[in-house]
């Protein structure tokens, strides 16, 4: 998107309506731990499901670093690597 990558250290896990707005998820959990196991060290989550960060295997947790978003625009200023 405009020229600029998608950072190799993330990942994202929501629905983003029409509008822009990022909708909450089910099976944070089982995301995150495929995230983990593939060597990923940022998550992007929708801000609505911060509470189920609680469920997340203390391991995976502590290694990664979980960004809350409500927003299409904050996804890509997270996402985009910009030099």
């Amino acid at each position: 998107l405009g020229g600029y990558p998608v950072c190799r250290d993330i990942a994202m896990t929501g629905e983003l309506t029409l509008t822009g707005n990022v909708l909450p998820i089910g099976g944070l959990r089982e995301k995150t731990l495929a995230a983990y196991n593939a060597g990923v060290s940022r998550v992007i989550i929708p801000q609505d499901n911060e509470g189920d960060l609680d469920d997340i295997d203390p391991v995976v947790r502590e290694k990664l670093k979980f960004i809350p978003v409500r927003r299409a625009d904050e996804v890509l200023k997270t996402a985009l690597c910009r030099k």
